[in-house]
């Protein structure tokens, strides 16, 4: 199978159009011609991530975050971008990122679904239906009514046992009631006065600094921050599902889930 045959099973499912306007997804390094046989999944393209797709053999790299955002004047191993790249062509590996696209049409209710959200409504619209899948509003994040409503320390515990991580940062009162929760995998400042007009009590997500969590706080909405890792690695995992299915002749290989700093 071809690279580009590739990304054609990826785009049916996760067309770039739904891609956020400052975003940079799909073929960012390589070939669309490369015969692919073995691809990698990871969050993101790191050193570690690289050096690994080079071990195991992979003829394509599908990561979520892109690992060009910036427009790059020149590429030489003086700088880490740079020699990434470098060592992508010098192996022949063909580099995809499926980022905004993704959190769009499959993280929003993917994360939701972790949360065991019930009707769940989009947090932010991003599209409005008009570039193609379903001529139906799409965005990023979720929000909904609790079945039953809870405090926000239980809350933070079925985060931590939905994303299987040790710890999370909260910024509110841990005995207050939850009774509306809204979800955005990643990093979630932009979308706080979004959470607040849904009428949610707390928002999870990742990335959020001491002012922009007070400030949550002092309007009524509490945050618990699980981290951008922490939430959105369950790409890796829903990725390599969607590819098995839909490439038989291709082997898939996942990367493990390893957080980027720990909390000890």
């Amino acid at each position: 199978m071809l690279c580009k045959d590739v990304m054609y099973e990826i785009e049916k499912e996760y067309p770039l159009n739904y891609a956020l306007s400052w975003d940079n997804v799909g073929l960012l390094v390589g070939r669309d011609d490369k015969e692919v046989k073995r691809i990698y999944i990871a969050l993101d393209a790191t050193d570690e991530v690289i050096d690994e797709a080079v071990r195991t053999g992979a003829d394509m790299l599908i990561t979520h975050h892109p690992m060009i955002f910036s427009p790059i004047k020149r590429i030489h191993n003086l700088d880490f971008v740079g020699e990434r790249i470098l060592k992508l062509i010098q192996n022949d590996i063909s580099y995809y990122a499926m980022h905004t696209n993704y959190d769009v049409l499959g993280m929003a209710d993917l994360s939701g679904d972790k949360m065991n959200m019930k009707n769940a409504e989009i947090l932010e619209v991003t599209a409005e239906g008009d570039i193609g899948k379903e001529d139906e509003p799409e965005g990023i994040g979720r929000v909904s009514d609790l079945e039953t409503p809870m405090t926000l320390r239980e809350c933070c515990e079925d985060v931590k046992s939905a994303f299987h991580l040790g710890a999370v940062k909260v910024f509110g009162n841990l005995e207050g009631k939850v009774k509306r929760i809204a979800i955005c995998p990643g990093s979630g400042k932009s979308v706080i006065q979004a959470a607040l007009d849904k009428n949610a009590d707390v928002l999870i997500t990742g990335d959020i600094g001491h002012h922009e969590g007070i400030d949550a706080v002092a309007q009524g909405l509490a945050i618990i921050d699980g981290g951008h890792y922490g939430i959105e690695h369950i790409f890796i995992e829903d990725m390599r599902q969607y590819l098995e299915k839909h490439l038989s002749e291709v082997e898939i290989v996942a990367a493990p889930i390893s957080h980027p700093f720990l909390i000890v």
